[in-house]
């Protein structure tokens, strides 16, 4: 039974130590994946969809990492103030209007931006809130 309790404690300290060397950046990174997800799914699953597969002619799908990272200094802009203007998505002109969402604070818009380009087979990694309120300060 003391070996029993012995290796236990030691089996937790080991996983303790593992947990604990995540970086603080990996940590923000899956807090802006959760909270960036309920984000996405209360103001763009509607248009963009579940998997990010897009509605028809109506919103692009968001699966085209290259105009992702192409526009990555723009995204914030795009979130929260909208777009009205013609977004060429894998080869497909997109017309219509995107929404503005000025109800969103800079770190929701921070959250959400991390959330989309990570997910839907985008991997661009953290951009951090102080990023994304310097670029949001800089909309045209």
């Amino acid at each position: 039974m003391r070996k029993y309790i012995i290796s236990s404690i030691f089996f937790f300290s080991i996983i303790a130590v593992i947990v604990s060397c995540q970086s603080q950046q990996q940590i923000d990174l899956q807090n802006y994946m959760s909270n960036g997800k309920d984000i996405y799914k209360a103001k763009c699953q509607n248009c963009h969809g579940e998997n990010g597969e897009g509605l028809g002619e109506l919103a692009p799908p968001l699966t085209d990492s290259v105009f992702l990272k192409s526009n990555k200094m723009r995204l914030a802009c795009i979130i929260k103030n909208g777009a009205n203007e013609t977004f060429l998505i894998h080869g497909k002109a997109y017309k219509e209007k995107m929404p503005a969402f000025p109800e969103l604070a800079d770190i929701d818009v921070a959250q959400v931006m991390v959330y989309v380009t990570n997910s839907f087979g985008n991997h661009q990694g953290f951009v951090p809130y102080s990023e994304v309120s310097k670029q949001l300060q800089h909309c045209k």
